[in-house]
């Protein structure tokens, strides 16, 4: 890691993350005409976004930075793959088996599926012997998350955090980074055995949401467990929930998975075929 990279993980510990959070959220639903359109076409030139590729392409037709950031897609915009899919654009920083319960972070980095899924040793059994996948997205990448595979949905956990930045710097240097920050744990069922989604709250992320109850995240700073009696079946494909701004995935599998021979980092689109199940023992090492 180079000198300024370092500096910049350092300086996260001692920042307000959640105020800094809610003051970006409070611009960014902003419906003030010059306001809003200033800060989308500046987003746009900064990253490069290509609305080419938007339902609605013009910037100046959304109500404010975060109906923009959330933008829907063309429906051919994103075909579907074989296997388990990519649940959104981004980069395919880490993938592989869990190692004794534990996920690759970075680089000589590991953290445990326990602390990841809030601190619930009987549910990380589950995904003991399995493989995981996590998914960073940058600030120019599409923001809504998509199933990999059909499942129906069993339990939704709230776990409080910080909200450090989960780009590729502050990945290589912050222990536990996923399992540090504020994030929404989603346990589903499918006939290929139970899978996770964990959408990872960030910097500057002012809000989680799924498609079954709506915005989440902000919540008390305490873990909030809801169990789903009334199934709640998601296709694979179909939308299960978004950020409002940039934040990672991370997909972990009951049975493990052969993935396709991605190197670390790889840039994926939603609906990209990532894998499938096998029986494949492989173990990639951090």
């Amino acid at each position: 890691m180079t000198l300024p990279q370092k500096v910049f993980s350092l300086i996260q510990y001692p920042l307000p993350h959640h105020a800094i959070s809610r003051l970006t959220g409070y611009f960014a639903r902003s419906e003030v005409p010059w306001l809003k359109n200033a800060l989308i076409k500046t987003f746009i030139k900064r990253f490069n976004v290509d609305m080419s590729q938007a339902l609605e392409p013009d910037p100046t037709a959304y109500a404010n930075f975060n109906a923009f950031f959330t933008r829907v897609l063309k429906a051919d915009a994103r075909p579907l793959g074989e296997g388990i899919l990519s649940p959104t654009d981004g980069s395919l920083s880490r993938h592989g088996r869990l190692v004794k319960g534990q996920l690759v972070q970075a680089k000589g980095h590991l953290y445990s599926a326990q602390s990841l899924l809030g601190g619930d040793a009987t549910l990380a059994d589950e995904f003991m012997n399995g493989s995981f996948a996590t998914v960073y997205l940058s600030p120019r990448d599409y923001h809504r998350v998509h199933m990999p595979m059909t499942g129906t949905l069993r339990e939704m956990i709230y776990v409080p955090g910080r909200i450090f930045s989960v780009n590729k710097a502050t990945a290589s240097y912050v222990p536990n980074l996923f399992a540090r920050n504020e994030r929404l744990v989603c346990i589903f069922d499918s006939p290929h055995g139970s899978f996770a989604m964990v959408l990872v709250g960030a910097m500057v992320v002012a809000a989680i949401e799924t498609v079954w109850s709506g915005q989440v995240t902000p919540l008390a700073g305490v873990p909030q467990r809801t169990r789903f009696d009334e199934p709640i079946t998601l296709e694979r494909g179909e939308e299960m929930g978004l950020f409002k701004l940039g934040s990672t995935v991370v997909m972990c599998f009951a049975n493990p998975v052969t993935f396709e021979d991605y190197p670390p980092e790889t840039m994926v689109s939603m609906g990209q075929t990532l894998g499938d199940f096998s029986l494949n023992l492989d173990v990639v090492q951090p």
